[in-house]
């Protein structure tokens, strides 16, 4: 009956720290599946915190969607203000970005391709020529690490290093306005331009060994931005120099008038 009695007890002591390794199993898989479940509201609160760190203006996001299986990370609706001394409109938004994941078994981990859809950007000067795509990049510089062995700006922990094969932007909306400049006797009756570039390749980020995760899309943006300002200061400068050879030819026009009639 005594041995009925503590084997009964022992059965008893065993199903009960069985079941409470269950319960603690259970919470961990729980907070692993949160995790995972929410990664998309994870990397939307990075971007937003990092970009507006890094960029000294708002930049907001409207979702980030994680999809392991199909190995793709979609970015939807991401915005930038225009930084300070600049108009209320925003510097550039952008309604779709799809990372399309490579290998993630072992550093650097590899990302093939970045496809940045349908933005729009401004290229605005303010009464001192200085355009806010520039400030950007500016910021962009100042404020990266200039070494991926520095740490991040939000944590201790070293970000995992990260390789971009390749970045394309497709469909890009540029607004060109200077209406801010004294353009002194040229003076142009239009200020404003809206064009669409053609589909650019920005290039790869991070080769050959990788940066930290926490730097890539700043390091995209600021590669977007050197491409996008080149084009921006070529079609600028065309379009002012159209417009005063239409005022050159106006003037001859008038003279030749003058002396004719």
């Amino acid at each position: 009956y005594a041995m009925f009695n503590l084997s009964t007890l022992k059965g008893a002591k065993m199903k009960k720290a069985l079941i409470i390794i269950a319960l603690i199993l259970g919470i961990v898989v729980a907070g692993v599946w949160y995790v995972i479940n929410d990664a998309g509201g994870i990397i939307k609160t990075q971007i937003e915190q990092q970009g507006s760190n890094y960029l000294e203006t708002k930049v907001s996001v409207f979702n980030v969607e994680l999809a392991l299986g199909e190995g793709r990370l979609t970015i939807s609706d991401l915005d930038v203000e225009n930084p300070d001394g600049f108009s209320d409109e925003d510097a550039f938004s952008i309604d779709n970005i799809t990372l399309d994941l490579g290998s993630i078994t072992s550093e650097p981990y590899t990302v093939q391709n970045v496809s940045i859809n349908a933005p729009e950007m401004l290229y605005e000067l303010d009464a001192s020529g200085q355009g806010n795509l520039i400030v950007l990049k500016d910021n962009i510089q100042k404020n990266l690490p200039t070494s991926t062995s520095e740490p991040s700006t939000t944590s201790d922990t070293p970000s995992p290093l990260v390789i971009v094969e390749n970045v394309t932007v497709s469909d890009l909306k540029l607004k060109l306005d200077f209406e801010n400049v004294d353009l002194g006797d040229l003076n142009p009756e239009q200020k404003t331009y809206e064009i669409t570039l053609p589909t650019f390749n920005a290039g790869s980020i991070g080769k050959p060994n990788g940066i930290p995760a926490d730097q890539v899309g700043l390091a995209i943006a600021d590669a977007m931005l050197d491409n996008v300002i080149t084009e921006a200061k070529k079609e600028a400068k065309d379009k002012l120099k159209d417009q005063a050879k239409e005022k050159l030819l106006e003037k001859a026009s008038d003279k030749l008038k003058g002396l004719f009639n």
